[in-house]
């Protein structure tokens, strides 16, 4: 393949044949491994705090979640036909110099994302040598540093964060290995638990009803948490190419996301709401943090057992959700510096430096500024991706033209740029609404901000058509 050297890598190159091994099985194994984790668990958390009933919030979750994979089937084509990375695909829309710009702001979230569900993993060892005696758990409770971490937290935090390294600094295939391996440990685990949960707790697992007195109080909560839904996997619906490139056929990558994120979504939020119910019954409060809760079992064996599922849980998200991605991104930076162990190493550091423990401390921060805040932003990224190479280019690119830096994507294409400004635009007020805890905006704002994701999604694709139509031809610019 011809093109600048400035532009391409071993691991920014598109696969070749021999690469696209991936099948069903790995696909879907691949959406389990990441889809099973303490954040999926929790993630009726918010909602039944605000008011919903248990089916409420699991039908909330499911419709999020087939809302997420029509975007992440239709990015997804591009990497299985051509074989290229995220970065890549955005060149056609952006320019080779542009793309950098939406592949900053996926890593960057990524970043925040590792650092998340690092803190998880770490928070899951630290609990296991509380419940070993090696850690005095209450003594150590006030003993935090001026980062907010008591030692103990830092160093399983630290731990944690190198056995991710470990899978960074061998690459995709111990990645392919790790989600394939994860997935059926992984649903036995999450069963488990629910058996638990009824044998136990009986039908009062299921006990949280609906707190809306009239369907104004119910619309008013359930499209900000249908918008943070849909966020939860805004990420992969982007950077989606960066694992269909492996696929073997267009059908596997397709299909095996089907099988694999919503009915793994909807089971697992399933589970974390009838454990917590059964809590109720069992320790008299509700425990929504799993760590927190195996941590009360009376066998160190099933502690043990546990945490061990909770710790591959979080690895196996972190690793394919959380990496990958930034990794790529930072290597579209400058390719003949940054390969794809450099740049997951980038990523590591960050997701250390961004703090992971007060955003995932702080429910609002977590819904309303984190998960609907970068909504806002990938939303109309994704409905860029999708006019350009499905409405547009009708699912035609010139590969080689995308790693000439020379060619007719070269620069930066400006249109694209002033069609996502156009998008996020609306939905800044009610985010700095959301981010300052004030009505620096009149309150329409926030009712807009709801619907973050969705209206960039459609505001990127309507201006990106409106500033392209004519203009971009099948192959080029």
């Amino acid at each position: 393949m011809s093109g600048s050297t400035n532009l391409n890598n071993p691991d920014l190159a598109p696969t070749s044949a021999a690469q696209r091994t991936w099948s069903t099985w790995h696909i879907a194994a691949l959406w389990i491994g990441m889809a099973v984790c303490v954040p999926t668990y929790t993630v009726a958390a918010g909602m039944i705090e605000a008011g919903m009933a248990w089916w409420q919030a699991v039908l909330t979750v499911a419709l999020g979640n087939c809302i997420v994979l029509v975007p992440m089937m239709l990015n997804g084509h591009a990497g299985t036909r051509y074989g290229i990375p995220f970065p890549v695909l955005m060149r056609a829309s952006f320019g080779t110099t542009g793309a950098n710009i939406p592949a900053l702001a996926r890593a960057l979230v990524a970043c925040g994302w590792f650092g998340i569900q690092t803190w998880i993993g770490g928070a899951a060892i630290h609990q296991l040598l509380g419940a070993i005696g090696v850690i005095d758990l209450a003594a150590e409770a006030g003993r935090a540093t001026a980062i907010g971490l008591t030692p103990w937290q830092a160093l399983c935090f630290m731990v944690f964060w190198l056995v991710n390294v470990h899978f960074v600094w061998h690459g995709m295939h111990s990645i392919r290995w790790l989600e394939a391996a994860a997935a059926p440990f992984l649903i036995v685990a999450g069963l488990v638990l629910l058996g638990w949960a009824f044998y136990n707790a009986g039908p009062g697992t299921l006990s949280a009803g609906s707190k809306f007195a009239t369907n104004a109080e119910f619309w008013a909560v359930f499209v900000p948490q249908l918008t943070a839904m849909v966020g939860f996997w805004a990420t992969l619906s982007l950077n989606i190419p960066d694992f269909t490139r492996f696929a073997a056929s267009q059908r596997s990558q397709a299909v095996g996301q089907a099988l694999g994120l919503v009915p793994t979504m909807t089971l697992f939020c399933f589970i974390g709401i009838a454990v917590t119910g059964a809590t109720v019954h069992i320790f008299g409060r509700a425990i929504w943090d799993p760590v927190e809760l195996v941590s009360k079992f009376g066998s160190t064996t099933v502690i043990l057992l546990s945490l061990l599922s909770l710790s591959v849980a979080t690895l196996s998200t972190n690793i394919a959700a959380n990496v990958v991605s930034p990794a790529n991104d930072f290597s579209n930076l400058a390719p003949r510096l940054i390969s794809f162990r450099t740049g997951g190493l980038i990523t590591a550091v960050l997701g250390v430096l961004m703090a992971p423990w007060y955003l995932y401390g702080n429910l609002s921060a977590y819904i309303f500024t984190w998960l609907i805040g970068y909504s806002a932003l990938l939303g109309p990224i994704a409905g860029i991706m999708i006019c350009d190479y499905h409405l547009l280019r009708r699912r035609q690119l010139n590969v080689a033209d995308l790693y000439d830096a020379n060619g007719p994507f070269r620069g930066v294409n400006w249109r694209t740029v002033l069609a996502l400004l156009l998008a996020v635009a609306p939905s800044v007020p009610g985010f700095l609404n959301a981010a300052t805890h004030q009505e620096l905006f009149a309150e329409g704002w926030n009712q807009l901000y709801d619907y973050a994701w969705f209206v960039g999604f459609f505001l990127g694709v309507l201006f990106y058509w409106l500033l392209r139509a004519g203009r971009a031809l099948p192959a080029g610019r």
